[in-house]
């Protein structure tokens, strides 16, 4: 178990290395958890009264608080500042003079109305990196709109797809627009920290939602450019790869199988004890699976429904048939392999008292990340990071307080 009473000094992969995380919910917060994963120091900035809403968010809150800030919230430190208030700016800016990395995610022209902008940010750290993530991106007609992780996924194609073809879109159940341009943002960082090694100079890194999806959109915009196909809704398969889909099981549990090649459909054949179907010309080829995938996936469905999930997984994995159960929390909470490989930490809460979470990934063999410490409380750290990085004396914090900007 992580021992987490206190911040500790890294020795991941990005330690030394100093970032200023402006901005709230998810995209902007998640760059800045993976880059506090594998060892950056992460100052969070936060809005003293309220503080990130991700504090508040949850289908529950256990013990009054949210069980998304542990996560997204770790091995930050917590700033409470007004960045709306000229002091507050004022304090930002003498912050992000001695940052390496600063990231944001308000609405395009927020941080130039505050005296923020870029330019004024680097003309005395030419080094400084800024990651901006928003909707639309930092120009183009649509960049003053405000953008939520649904737009952003609607946009780069990714609703249009998702779910049942009699039914409207669906969403992922997980926040994955913002998620897939928090992890662009990162990439971006890393790309512009090479570069500054070569140049000693830093960058903007422009990372919009509705790009960050459409770069996962795989041959989408291709395939319509060369065929006029326009992928639709297709529920649990890809159209023309098959067999690779949900089958039942007995007693109603589920089972995935993926023998869409050649080679390991002959072995799921062997499984099913029907070895002729191999050669069957209705199956033969991947073209012709693809063809007739309705029908295969109706042959795989009556077979599986005849074992338990158990005994499929058995005879699948003996014949290296890729196959798998559909895990949920508490799966995972009790699966070998997910302990083996340390998948989830438990760390020490001061409100929880113990609490389970993902592990950091991916893994590093010479420069490990590593859990920390939990979300910690709004403005945990304010006076330790204003005394040391901006020079506020003790009677300073105490008028700032009054006064409502830390």
């Amino acid at each position: 178990m992580a021992d987490t009473t206190a911040p500790t000094a890294s020795q991941g992969a990005l330690a030394g290395l100093r970032v200023i995380e402006m901005g709230s919910l998810i995209a902007g917060p998640f760059c800045g958890q993976i880059l506090g994963d594998f060892g950056a120091e992460v100052i969070k900035l936060e809005d003293p009264r309220t503080g990130d809403p991700m504090r508040q968010w949850g289908r529950s809150l256990p013990k009054g608080q949210s069980p998304w800030w542990p996560v997204i919230g770790r091995n930050k430190k917590s700033v409470g500042l007004d960045l709306r208030q000229p002091e507050g700016q004022d304090l930002a800016r003498t912050l992000i003079a001695s940052a390496d990395i600063v990231i944001e995610n308000f609405r395009p022209g927020a941080m130039e109305k505050w005296g923020l902008s870029y330019e004024r940010l680097s003309e005395g750290n030419p080094g400084l990196i800024m990651a901006r993530v928003s909707g639309f991106g930092q120009t183009g007609p649509l960049s003053h709109r405000a953008g939520y992780g649904l737009i952003g996924e609607a946009m780069g194609g990714l609703r249009h797809i998702t779910g049942e073809p009699d039914r409207p879109p669906a969403r992922a159940g997980i926040s994955i627009g913002d998620s897939l341009a928090a992890m662009h943002a990162a990439m971006g960082v890393m790309m512009a920290l090479h570069s500054r090694h070569a140049t000693g100079r830093g960058q903007v890194v422009d990372a919009a939602l509705y790009e960050s999806v459409l770069a996962v959109m795989e041959n989408l915009i291709t395939e319509y450019d060369l065929t006029g196909y326009a992928r639709e809704r297709s529920g649990s398969v890809l159209p023309g790869i098959a067999p690779s889909n949900v089958y039942p099981c007995a007693g109603g549990e589920m089972i995935l199988i993926g023998g869409n090649g050649d080679t390991v459909f002959a072995r799921l054949c062997e499984v099913m004890g029907q070895p002729e179907l191999a050669a069957d010309p209705r199956f033969a080829s991947h073209a012709a699976r693809g063809e007739r995938q309705g029908e295969l996936d109706a042959l795989i469905s009556a077979w599986t429904a005849t074992f338990s999930l158990d005994d499929l997984l058995a005879r699948l994995e003996e014949k290296g048939v890729p196959c798998g159960r559909i895990y949920r929390a508490p799966d995972m909470l009790s699966d070998p392999h997910f302990a083996a490989r340390e998948a989830i930490v438990t760390l020490d809460h001061p409100v929880f008292g113990q609490v389970k979470m993902q592990n950091v990934f991916p893994k590093l063999s010479a420069t490990p990340g590593q859990v920390r410490w939990p979300g910690p409380p709004l403005g945990a750290h304010t006076d330790e990071v204003l005394q040391a990085l901006a020079g506020v004396s003790a009677q300073g914090l105490s008028d700032l307080r009054t006064r409502g900007v830390i």
